[in-house]
């Protein structure tokens, strides 16, 4: 009941902020996806309320199999300004401590033999990855009744993973065309998604949705990456100053030579 109240709440939150750009479709039932290589995040980790949507997310969605090894529960709490007695009570799974690091409960052996390989570490999936190739990702699963899950995926083709997001976004096709060269050798080519299915919520709210968690995914990748880039400033404005002092330096040296 708790993760049901937390994602009415969530979503509500997302309808209500300023609309991103969705993924180009011609109308919500209709034809889509053609370009899914173009689609970008347009995430900011400055934006606090989003990426405190996206722990929400993360944790109703994502931590039964996915781990934040490097990332403390209670850095979590503070970093996203969430009080300590709502943290414990929102977001912390029982048992788990506000010290303790943000592990998945699942065994990796059983996790290895449900999916053929243990579920990766998602702490520095954004450094590694980016966070356009995390979105694209979680917006092109497509039914695939020859995979084991039922599901694959435009951006990691056979992935291991299910279609967890599926119940949101609902289910939809991916329709191929066959792409002839020269030869007489042809390939299958990717042209257009068609849904299926209708999940629980709308586009506009399942891509808020997404953002939010690749926003905080951008988040964990580098929690210090605001007060680097605050700091950036300032060392910029100082070696910019420290030029001119030199400047003033050498010429005051060197006059009576010129």
């Amino acid at each position: 009941m708790r993760t049901e109240a937390l994602l009415a709440a969530a979503l509500l939150a997302v309808a209500a902020c300023a609309p991103h750009r969705l993924p180009a479709a011609e109308e919500e039932g209709g034809k889509f996806g053609a370009d899914w290589e173009s689609w970008r995040a347009e995430t900011n980790v400055s934006d606090l309320s989003s990426v405190q949507r996206g722990a929400r997310n993360f944790v109703s969605y994502c931590l039964g199999c996915h781990s934040l090894k490097y990332e403390r529960w209670s850095r979590l709490g503070a970093d996203l300004k969430i009080p300590g007695e709502l943290l414990g009570k929102e977001l912390l799974p029982p048992a788990a401590k506000a010290t303790g690091y943000i592990l998945t409960g699942m065994p990796a052996a059983d996790a290895e033999a449900w999916f053929g390989k243990t579920p990766p570490d998602l702490s520095l999936m954004v450094r590694a990855r980016g966070k356009d190739y995390i979105y694209q990702f979680l917006t092109t699963f497509y039914v695939d009744p020859t995979r084991p899950t039922g599901a694959n995926n435009l951006r990691l083709p056979t992935t291991a993973m299910p279609d967890v997001l599926s119940e949101l976004e609902g289910l939809k096709a991916a329709v191929f065309s066959t792409e002839a060269h020269p030869g007489g050798a042809s390939e299958q080519v990717f042209d257009h998604f068609e849904p299926v299915a209708p999940g629980r919520v709308s586009l506009a709210e399942y891509d808020g949705f997404v953002r939010d968690t690749v926003n905080f995914l951008d988040y964990v990748s580098e929690p210090t990456q605001l007060e680097r880039r605050q700091l950036g400033v300032w060392v910029v404005l100082f070696l910019l100053l420290f030029t001119w002092l030199a400047w003033l330096v050498k010429r005051e040296y060197w006059k009576d030579v010129h």
